[in-house]
Order: C-alpha cells, then sequence, then structure tokens
C-alpha cells in the first residue's frame, strides 16, 4: 500500500531537480470547464484550427482520453529569457518588457519562439519523471503530453493549484507571472489533487485594453480569428485586409498581453539554454528576415516552433510588417525582391505592403 501523499511531495522533489519550477496535481474531472468549451467552439471562435473541435469531449474529459486516468501531474517550466533594452528603441505601452522589437524596422517575435522548440525538451524531462514514478511505484498507466493533444492544459493547472485563469486566458501565478510552459502526464494512480488558488486579476482589465485586434469578447474569452498569434500562426491563407495594419512589426505570435500585465513583473528569467534566443531572433531586421532564401529558413530555424509555418507564411508575414512600417527605400527594395515570388500568397501581400508605401508620404 502506497503513501500517496507521500509520492506526492517526492514527485514535486524529483520535478524540481527535472527543471521544473512546480508540479501540481488535479484530478481528471473538468466538467465545469466543458460547457465553456463547447460554446466557444459553437460560436466559431476557433477559426481554421479544426483540431480544437475533433476530438469532441474528450478535450473535456482526460479519463476518455487517456481511458484508466485517476489524475493529473501538471508541470511548470519557466521560458523567459533576459530582456534586451536599448537606449535607442522606442517604448510600446508597457512598464516593463521592452527590446529590440519595439523598434518598428525589428521583427517582433514571440518570447517563446526565438529559441529551440520547447515540445522535446519538455516531453523529455516529463518521461524522465514518468521513468522516475515507475522506479518507486513498479509499472502504472500513464501518458506524457506537451500541448501534443486535446488537453485543457489551462484548466488542469488551475486545477492543481498553479495559478488561475487570467482574463486573456493564459494561466497566471503570482509568482511566476505567465511566462512558462506546461506539461501534464496522466496518470492511473490515485494521487490527491492539490488545491486551486484564488483569483487575482481583481478589477484589472490592462491585457484587454491593449490587444491590438480586439481579440477579447470580454475577460476569459478570446476569439482566435483575431489573435495575432492565430494570423501569423494557424492561419493558412491570406491575412484580412483589416487587420493587416494591426499587426505592426509581429511576424510571429503576439506578446501584448503579456508584457502589460502586472504580475509579469514577478516573472523569473528561465534556466534552460535552449530557450535563449537563436540567431538573432530577439533583434533581427525585418529586411534582414525577409532576405532569407527557403534553404535558409529551414537551416536556421531548424528545432524552431517557428519552422513550422513554413517560408511561405513566413514571408507573408514579414511583407505585412514591413507595410506597416514607416516608408522606407530599403524596405522598398526587399519587397519588390518578392513581387515576383511563385506564391500567389506572397505576391498578395507583397503587392499589399507596396501599395501602403505609395501611398503614404516618404
Amino acid at each position: 500500500m502506497h503513501d500517496w501523499i507521500s509520492l506526492k511531495e517526492r514527485i514535486r522533489d524529483w520535478g524540481r531537480e527535472l527543471g521544473f519550477a512546480a508540479v501540481g496535481f488535479a484530478g481528471s474531472d473538468l466538467g465545469a470547464a466543458e460547457t465553456g468549451l463547447l460554446d466557444w467552439l459553437a460560436a466559431g471562435c476557433h477559426g481554421e484550427m479544426d483540431y480544437m473541435a475533433s476530438h469532441g469531449t474528450k478535450r473535456a474529459r482526460p479519463a476518455e482520453l487517456v481511458p484508466g486516468t485517476r489524475a493529473v501531474i501538471v508541470c511548470r517550466m519557466d521560458y523567459l529569457p533576459a530582456a534586451h533594452r536599448p537606449a535607442s528603441a522606442p517604448r510600446r505601452k508597457y512598464p516593463w518588457g521592452a527590446d529590440f522589437s519595439d523598434d518598428p524596422a525589428h521583427a517582433a517575435i514571440s518570447r517563446y519562439a526565438r529559441g529551440r522548440d520547447y515540445h522535446k525538451l519538455l516531453r523529455a524531462r516529463l518521461q524522465k519523471l514518468a521513468d522516475r514514478i515507475a522506479g518507486e511505484v513498479g509499472d502504472f498507466g500513464y501518458r506524457v503530453f506537451t500541448d501534443s493533444a486535446p488537453v485543457m492544459e489551462v484548466e488542469l493547472a488551475r486545477n492543481a493549484g498553479l495559478g488561475w485563469r487570467g482574463k486573456h486566458t493564459l494561466l497566471l501565478s503570482r509568482e511566476a507571472g505567465s511566462w512558462f510552459f506546461l506539461g501534464e502526464i496522466f496518470v492511473a494512480l490515485p494521487l490527491p489533487p492539490d488545491a486551486p488558488v484564488s483569483a487575482h486579476c481583481g478589477d484589472c482589465t490592462a491585457c484587454l485594453d491593449v490587444c491590438p485586434t480586439g481579440a477579447f469578447l470580454g475577460p476569459h474569452r478570446l476569439d482566435a480569428r483575431r489573435c495575432i498569434s492565430y494570423l501569423t500562426i494557424e492561419l493558412k491563407g491570406s491575412i484580412p485586409e483589416e487587420l493587416r495594419p494591426l499587426l505592426g512589426n509581429r511576424i510571429y505570435g503576439c506578446d501584448d498581453c503579456q508584457l502589460v500585465c502586472p504580475w509579469n513583473r514577478f516573472a523569473p528569467v528561465t534556466r534552460e539554454a535552449d530557450f535563449l534566443p537563436r540567431h538573432g531572433l530577439d533583434r533581427s531586421s525585418l529586411v534582414e528576415l525577409f532576405a532569407w532564401t527557403e534553404e535558409e529558413f529551414d537551416t536556421r530555424l531548424a528545432g524552431s516552433p517557428i519552422r513550422r509555418i513554413g517560408h511561405e507564411r513566413w514571408l507573408r508575414n514579414i511583407a505585412v510588417a514591413l507595410g506597416n512600417d514607416a516608408p522606407a527605400e530599403e524596405a522598398r527594395r526587399a519587397l519588390q525582391t518578392r513581387r515576383d515570388h511563385p506564391s500567389a500568397l506572397v505576391r498578395e501581400h507583397v503587392a499589399w505592403a507596396l501599395a501602403r508605401f505609395s501611398s503614404q508620404p516618404g
């Protein structure tokens, strides 16, 4: 007979040894979140992300996704790199978190994507934790997840006491803000759940107010079809013209709702070298990145989450960002090099950007 409470504390210790900043335990009941998920899907807020609906209720029912699941171990790993704050770069509207991407001629890439892809690293650590548990209790049923299956990870993390769901829909922690990844191990072990923590957003609506495209329908409700992360990563076709000027220089994801959140004053810097920026992605100009050939894109971004959008959408996104900058001859020349690109998608967005230049003084 195992002492499950004692085992939980040992699992936390093993998790910290593996580099996780926090480990929590949740039950397998997500019934309270299921209605909200189904309403969100019915409203079409998921856009082209068909995978959000393809698994039916399994996303909210862990024991259906992985039969035999009795508890979920949720692990947090911080990814925030140390910020670069050049004196010459204008600050946007954030009280903290400025870096080179605040300069409209530089590319703004979401901080989680500037280093190596987190999926492999996080999954490998979770597997090591599962192996350590097996060494203690013997073979047991489990499955490891890292943003790789229909898992409501924020709800599970909330139930596991790792934080609360912020108004921007992300998990928030008083000790760590929101700059972290989450990973889960569904286990067939009767590990008692931890107690959820109370929410601490209060009357603050900074994250909702700052969204460049007005993607929030209200607290805790995001219309992905207007979210810059969706538009630059998930959307495969043309970015709606009315939204293009709102993207600014953001070419892969968007951190605005996190940058303005007061709780991120307390976010710790990552200890993982793999999450540090590579290939100058925290300080590259739009013109420089637009010049990458498809071979350069594939080579330089090997092992990066950015690579999954492909070179075509990379050029699409940068063309829009170039069109949003003040007219400059260097940017105009860069766009002209792609006017006859084989991709109709790229040509369309390049033509839009050049037309923007023609309509502005400079």
